[in-house]
């Protein structure tokens, strides 16, 4: 699932591929070629803005983006899993999105095999894949394989956007009433079968799905109050069962950070949610997310230590004016 998201203005990339197919940096003094095989993932709970960040990177560095979330792999429900539209994708590539029979089983090991084809194709028409996804489960089966395979071909640099929980669950909360305006529940009842009672395979397992089960089960014998009362509990209990999604997913990506030693850069996003529905809140995305991710993406591909330098002291909160300014210098 992803956060509500005004398309990125098209800006100038920070890359572009020259004859032979590598990358080059585009400003002067910055032509250095990068290494090959590599691959950005983006990381978070639900509702972060993960897909926002990957069009943001893909804006910057031509790139291709590859979908980890177990739910949006499949065909259908694209308002309950909450599939970034045609329109946003700006005619960027997206791979394993909307591609899954909706009632097979996806597992971690299909997930493996079709996510490290897509990024070897991408990696050889000389672009960058973007890993982009929720289900951590899967990100984790792919990068710690036990044979090494994904590890051994590609070098990973892991950005997670990461929001105050409370903050984070106040806008699930909004968003799950966005998705019923947009007729998430339309949707939902035309896949309703009463014959099933099976929630536990392919796409029915997505958050929103079970939830209104009774709600529908009732909906032919059962009177108006009592339709309208189960539709609330329906809504609230997928609200319930979306907030305790997000906790799980970033208790997940602690561990990964702190027990398996994953080098993931955290960018607090909470200040943007605050600012949600102010003018604000696109400059403090751009100031906090974008910023320090492109900066971030840039030095994993070029090594370039002036600008990290730049970055950590930003992170430090030392100088982020100094930061500004040479984010600002490098991409004008």
């Amino acid at each position: 699932m992803r956060m509500s998201m005004a398309i990125p203005k098209p800006r100038a990339n920070l890359l572009h591929i020259n004859p032979t197919g590598g990358l080059d940096m585009k400003f002067p003094g910055l032509c250095h070629r990068p290494q090959p095989e590599k691959v950005v993932v983006i990381l978070g709970a639900t509702g972060t803005g993960k897909s926002k960040l990957s069009m943001d990177i893909a804006t910057r560095f031509p790139s291709e983006i590859v979908n980890s979330d177990k739910m949006q792999v499949y065909k259908g429900l694209d308002i309950v899993t909450n599939k970034i539209t045609d329109e946003e994708r700006q005619g960027v590539p997206h791979h394993l999105l909307g591609v899954i029979d909706p009632v097979e089983d996806f597992t971690a090991k299909n997930f493996c095999n079709s996510a490290t084809a897509a990024a070897k194709s991408i990696s050889r028409r000389g672009k960058l894949p973007v890993i982009v996804g929720g289900s951590n489960s899967f990100i984790e089966s792919l990068i710690d394989d036990s044979d090494h395979k994904f590890r051994s071909r590609f070098q990973c640099c892991f950005l997670w956007v990461d929001v105050s929980m409370p903050i984070l669950h106040s806008f699930v909360s909004e968003r799950v009433d966005r998705m019923v305006e947009r007729g998430m529940v339309d949707e939902v009842g035309k896949m309703f079968n009463p014959k099933i009672s099976d929630y536990s395979r392919g796409i029915r397992k997505s958050i929103g799905v079970p939830e209104f089960d009774r709600f529908f089960r009732s909906k032919s014998f059962s009177d108006e109050e009592t339709r309208l009362r189960l539709l609330e509990e329906a809504i609230k209990e997928t609200k319930l069962n979306t907030c305790k999604l997000a906790c799980r997913q970033r208790e997940k990506i602690i561990r990964l950070r702190t027990v398996k030693g994953w080098k993931i850069h955290r960018l607090d996003a909470t200040e943007v949610f605050r600012k949600r529905g102010e003018e604000e809140a696109d400059k403090a995305w751009e100031d906090l997310v974008v910023g320090p991710s492109t900066m971030i993406v840039n030095q994993f591909l070029y090594n370039h230590h002036t600008i990290n330098s730049d970055y950590h002291d930003m992170i430090r909160g030392t100088s982020r004016a100094r930061m500004g300014t040479v984010f600002a210098a490098a991409t004008h």
